[in-house]
């Protein structure tokens, strides 16, 4: 049983260590891009109202980004636990995800924040060497994430939720290190 948010700037190994984690506890992990990608694809009236968001250059708002998560997380594969990854991203949604998993009485253990230096995400992300990823926008990218994320940090941490690790260090080192956040939910 595994209830969490991987928390994470763009990146410091979040799909990684979910990874890791998903194979380990063999719960899914939930991420809002591929929920969008996937609800798109589909077509779904869920989708089709983000497609629109996004074909006019909006965010997709989070009536619509929390009804994704609800539909998601009724799936019979969520039973057991679930890693949210991209979602919460702001204090509003956090507290929309805690009435939701209230709902479904199934609430939060924890929250792990994947510590990272910004200028080690650089390098990190100007060796993946894709075209959106120059020095610049990754730089913006990681100010917008940052700004977005403290209040959220601050939310989790005023519930006792909150666990730091440092995401620095082998692949294996730190999924260590999550395992021993992970040791005391």
């Amino acid at each position: 049983m595994l209830k969490i948010v991987l928390l994470g700037a763009p990146g410091s190994g979040k799909g990684t260590q979910s990874a890791k984690l998903v194979e380990e506890y063999g719960v899914p992990q939930i991420s809002t891009g591929d929920l969008l990608r996937t609800a798109v694809a589909d077509q779904t009236e869920l989708g089709l109202k983000a497609k629109t968001a996004m074909d006019a250059g909006e965010l997709v708002s989070d009536d619509i980004v929390v009804g994704m998560i609800r539909e998601r997380l009724n799936q019979p594969d969520t039973e057991n636990g679930f890693i949210l990854d991209g979602f919460p991203r702001s204090e509003a949604q956090a507290e929309t995800l805690d009435e939701l998993l209230g709902e479904l009485d199934r609430p939060l253990q924890c929250v792990v924040h994947l510590k990272v230096d910004n200028e080690e995400i650089v390098q990190r992300l100007m060796a993946r060497g894709r075209a959106d990823d120059n020095e610049e926008t990754i730089r913006n990218r990681l100010s917008v994430y940052q700004e977005q994320t403290q209040p959220l940090v601050a939310y989790y941490e005023q519930q006792g939720l909150l666990k730091p690790v440092a995401g620095v260090g082998t692949v294996d080192e730190i999924y260590a290190r999550i395992k021993a956040a992970l040791a005391d939910v």
